[in-house]
Order: structure tokens, then C-alpha cells, then sequence
């Protein structure tokens, strides 16, 4: 089937927080629960970069300014899966992803808390991989015969990579239940986003692939909670894949190795900062009557407290016993490696 080229930019809540567009169908408790996530989130990144400064950590990609992720995650089924990168921990946890695995992974640990259950791998390192990884997970579902969904959430430099083109002619050819999410946060590391590709739009590259593409003010939680919604109901459908574009900006450096100053001025970030995320939710929020100063305050003590909390029982966590690097490729390991952890564990 041919898809026109999107033109519109989904938005619900403007940078004013505005309501401009038909909110999805939310209860109180879930915008609490999605603004909660949001701030956490933010706190997390920030606490996270400050260990890494202290060398109680190692190498993080800041989150700050990508907090409407959230929004990528809240349509999920607890049966559904959810495949994404270094830079998508906050939809993890609103997945229910505890925020001790992502700190025990920058921390060079092994991956842990990542269940099938939860229906989350671990963050992505290589860039782009996960798309197939996501397309795989959704024909294996597919073919079993449920309405299960896999999403796929990748940067807009991975959309410059071979994996991410051919997951989505894949999923494309096969209808596969997948939902190709690009957080395009306007840099590729340094390389801006207009160096990485002549259209006006990522999205466009789904109409190429025979898929419906998707244009979303990505620094609006609840348009990418409403986009991703309908897309997950149309994979639910049997109707196939679509791909979401969400337009945000990250804040921060590309990870704590790098110096964001060489490359963008102050004038664009401070273009972005007007925009930000959990400012423009919480206006919208306090307008609505969902949520009062009080219980605004509230909600910081408590992310507050849970984040010291997190940080105090991931600085109790016993590092790795040197066997697990073996656990976790084969579900029965073959000779050769056998043989490496008796080796390492001193075994006869």
C-alpha cells in the first residue's frame, strides 16, 4: 500500500502549555504517573552524570530534554516488548525496568533486571542493531498468533545506518507488529541532522518502505503517548508497522565524553529550553486541575527520596561473580567456552 509523506506536526499541549489538540484518554492518576516518570527520569540523568564526575560511574548519555519518552512506553501492554538504546532509560522505567539495572550496566556490570516478563532487553550500544532485534521479536509474535507489539526505539543517526533501512523493509514485507520509533534529537553525537539526510523529515522514510510515517512534537509527552497509541492499535489490528518521528533535543552532551559547546551555539539551545518537556506538561497539568502546586511539591520530595534510595542500594551492589560473563550468551555453552571459565575459576 502507498502512504502519502506526513506534513503535520502532532502536538496536544503547545510550549506554553497550551491545550492545542485532543488529549488522549488519560485518568488523573496516569498523568501523575507519566509526569512522575518525567521528573524522576530528569533527576536520574542528572545524578547519574554526577557520579560519573565522582568515577563511581562510567560513561552516561544524558537524558535531559528527551523526558516525553515517557509518553513512548505508557500504551504499552505489560505483554509487549520494548527494544531501545542508552538514551532511552526513562521509557524503560515507566515499562516497569528498575532504575538499578541501567546504573549496574554504565557501572560495567553485567545486565540485570532485564525479564522476559517485563518484556525488555538490555540498552542498546550498538547503533541501529535493535531495530532488527524489534522486528524479529514482533514476526516471532506474530507468528504464535497473539496481538502482541514490539517497539523499536533508535537516535536519529541510527536512521543513517544499513540495520534501521532493512528492519524497516522487513517488518514493511511482512506486516510485522512493530512500531519504529526515531528520537530525533537533532545530533548525531556532533554531526547535525541536516548533514545526515537531504528529506525535511525522517518520518518520510516510512511512506519509501510502504509504512505510514509519523511527525510528533517529541518534547510532548501526551502527543507521543496519543501517536504511539494508535500505532500500537493498528499493529494490534493485523495492519502492519509505522514509523514515529518524535522532533526533541537533547539538553546535555552526547554522553559525559563530550563537549557540546564545539558544535551548537547558545542561541539554539536556549531556543530549546523554551521547549522543555516537563515544564510545558506541568503547566498543562496545573491548568487542568489534574495536579496542584502542593502535590507538585510533593512529587519531587518523593522522586527525590526514591532516587537517594536507588543510588544507596546500587552503591551496596556486590560487583559480578566472574563466571556470569558466561551465563548470558548460550542457554547451553559449548566446550570452548567451558573450558575458558574453568580456566578463569581455577576448575581442574
Amino acid at each position: 500500500m502507498a502512504y502519502p509523506f506526513p506534513t503535520e506536526i502532532h502536538r496536544v499541549v503547545d510550549p506554553e502549555g497550551n491545550l492545542v489538540g485532543d488529549p488522549p484518554e488519560l485518568s488523573p492518576e496516569q498523568h501523575r504517573k507519566l509526569y512522575y516518570w518525567m521528573v524522576f527520569g530528569r533527576m536520574w540523568s542528572e545524578r547519574m552524570v554526577a557520579l560519573q564526575r565522582q568515577g563511581r560511574m562510567g560513561t552516561f548519555a544524558p537524558h535531559v530534554g528527551q523526558e516525553a519518552q515517557a509518553g513512548i512506553a505508557s500504551p504499552l501492554r505489560q505483554d509487549d516488548w520494548l527494544l531501545g538504546t542508552y538514551r532511552e532509560c526513562i521509557a524503560y522505567f515507566v515499562k516497569g525496568l528498575s532504575p538499578l539495572a541501567p546504573m549496574a550496566t554504565h557501572r560495567g556490570y553485567f545486565s540485570r533486571g532485564y525479564t522476559r516478563e517485563l518484556g525488555l532487553v538490555p540498552l542498546q550500544i550498538v547503533i541501529g542493531n535493535q531495530m532488527l532485534h524489534a522486528v524479529g521479536v514482533a514476526m516471532a509474535m506474530q507468528y504464535e498468533g497473539t496481538d502482541r507489539v514490539a517497539v523499536g526505539v533508535c537516535g536519529d543517526g541510527a536512521t543513517s545506518q544499513g540495520d534501521f533501512h532493512e528492519a524497516l523493509n522487513f517488518a514493511a514485507v511482512f506486516q510485522a507488529p512493530f512500531i519504529a520509533v526515531v528520537q530525533n534529537n537533532q545530533y548525531a553525537i556532533s554531526v547535525p541532522r541536516q548533514r545526515q539526510a537531504a528529506v525535511e523529515y525522517l518520518a518520510y522514510r516510512g511512506p519509501a518502505f510502504g509504512i505510514p510515517g509519523y511527525i510528533v512534537d517529541g518534547n510532548d509527552v501526551l502527543a507521543v503517548h496519543k501517536v504511539v497509541q494508535e500505532c500500537v492499535e493498528r499493529a494490534r489490528a493485523g495492519e502492519g508497522p509505522s514509523l514515529v518521528e518524535l522532533l526533541t533535543y537533547r539538553m546535555g552532551a552526547h554522553t559525559t565524553a563530550d563537549d557540546p559547546t564545539k558544535y551548537r551555539s547558545d542561541e539554539e539551545v536556549a531556543h530549546w529550553q523554551a521547549r522543555d518537556p516537563i515544564k510545558r506538561y506541568r503547566i498543562f497539568l496545573l491548568r487542568q486541575e489534574i495536579l496542584s502546586n502542593e502535590e507538585d511539591e510533593a512529587l519531587h520530595e518523593q522522586a527525590t527520596a526514591d532516587l537517594q534510595r536507588c543510588v544507596e542500594e546500587f552503591e551496596a551492589m556486590p560487583p559480578p561473580r566472574p563466571e556470569e560473563i558466561f551465563e548470558h550468551v548460550f542457554e547451553t555453552p559449548p566446550p570452548n567456552l567451558l573450558r575458558q571459565r574453568d580456566e578463569i575459576l581455577g576448575t581442574p
